[in-house]
């Protein structure tokens, strides 16, 4: 082998040994002060990758989780203030039904009862428009509705007189009728334009009757074409003076057309000519990616869209007990579908903390220190390192050995 003293090979061997075990020794006191086996791109390039993502996913859910958990909320606040609905409606029925005892009511007990009535509804106003959720109104029909019809008629806010009485209903409803509900700017989920069929409304329907056949049909109509099925609904207003106004709102960009029955027509609704209405759309963000959501649509709540504003209990107190049977139908509905909702929201809850959980300890798994496995490591580089320390040094010492053929 020769002993030469320029070039000390094993020295060299040595150090870079060192070197690497004190790499090496370096990197597992990152990763055990830190916690982390990934603190760079370099330590795994494809782990980071996919670990960006499931962080990405896991920090979306968390705040899906807030967004679900303030559905729950404006749901509870909706139907916190129909429950006072309902009872007002309640005693509105019991106000009728004695002024309906004719035998034993007079004019004058009739008027007192049309008083109370009159109070009544002007709560019933009063709730609906302030109810509120922040500053989102949640009973005024512009929770869920971004658009509406805008009436052909430009010079009237309202259909005077639909057929004389509150009663009436546009010409064609008491038959079999449809309409078409068209996607703007693309097609429906399924393609191809919606058609709603809507059966025919007894010849004593009331507006409120017909808007809920509309939206019964549109429901199911949008659900076969793959919505929610509340993206589009119809309300009714009966005034004091029994004048009738129809509107479609929604928060869908739709446009409808006429069928064979031409209501729409006949209530003067164009959906091809809508106006914003300023309102919430009603969509609560549930999911870490773009449009995983759910929406929820909550129609005005007051007197003339309830039907109960024209009531008067001296004339007849019969059709007012019938007409606030509707209404507490209404409004029951109304609250069953907020109650589904919200007890959709709190499963979507569980099924969002489980995600959460399962993809926090799948992105552990990929980026968290096996403490244990690092700490075998380390104590490794470690006796290595104190080995090659003491390797070097003699390595270097061995040259020394040369000076003894000099002597």
């Amino acid at each position: 082998m020769g002993l030469r003293i320029n070039q000390n090979i094993a020295a060299q061997n040595a150090y870079r040994n060192l070197s690497v075990t004190d790499s090496q020794m370096s990197k597992s006191l990152e990763k055990l002060s830190s916690g982390f086996r990934i603190n760079r791109a370099a330590d795994d390039a494809a782990g980071l990758s996919i670990s960006e993502g499931l962080r990405s996913q896991v920090g979306g859910l968390k705040v899906a989780v807030r967004n679900t958990q303030d559905g729950v909320s404006v749901a509870q606040t909706a139907e916190g203030a129909l429950n006072e609905t309902t009872a007002i409606l309640q005693r509105m029925r019991d106000l009728s039904v004695q002024a309906a005892n004719s035998g034993a009511t007079d004019s004058s007990a009739a008027e007192a009862t049309n008083k109370e009535m009159a109070q009544l509804n002007q709560e019933l106003d009063r709730i609906g428009k302030s109810t509120a959720f922040g500053k989102q109104n949640l009973l005024d029909g512009s929770f869920g509705n971004t658009v509406k019809s805008k009436y052909t008629d430009a010079a009237t806010s309202s259909l005077p007189n639909v057929g004389g009485a509150a009663a009436a209903v546009p010409a064609g409803a008491n038959s079999d009728f449809s309409f078409t509900i068209s996607k703007v700017g693309g097609s429906t989920p399924k393609g191809g334009d919606i058609t709603v069929n809507v059966g025919a409304l007894p010849a004593d329907a009331s507006a409120q009757d017909l808007a809920k056949a509309v939206n019964s049909a549109t429901e199911k109509a949008l659900k076969a074409a793959g919505y929610q099925g509340n993206e589009l609904t119809m309300s009714a207003k009966v005034d004091a003076q029994n004048n009738t106004t129809y509107s479609l709102a929604g928060s869908g960009d739709f446009t409808v057309a006429d069928g064979t029955g031409a209501v729409l027509g006949g209530a003067k609704i164009d959906l091809t000519n809508k106006e914003a209405t300023g309102g919430n759309t009603g969509k609560f963000q549930v999911g870490a990616n773009a449009n995983q959501k759910i929406g929820i649509s909550i129609g005005a709540v007051d007197s003339e869209t309830l039907g109960t504003a024209s009531l008067d209990l001296s004339k007849d107190p019969d059709a007012a007990i019938k007409a606030i049977d509707k209404a507490l139908s209404s409004v029951t509905e109304s609250r069953a579908t907020l109650g589904a909702v919200q007890n959709r929201f709190e499963h979507t809850i569980n099924n969002l903390n489980v995600a959460v959980e399962n993809l926090s300890a799948s992105e552990s798994r990929i980026r968290d220190t096996d403490m244990a496995q690092e700490m075998v490591s380390f104590t490794r580089s470690q006796i290595l390192t104190q080995a090659g320390t003491s390797m070097l040094s003699q390595a270097n010492q061995s040259a020394q050995n040369v000076l003894s053929l000099l002597r």
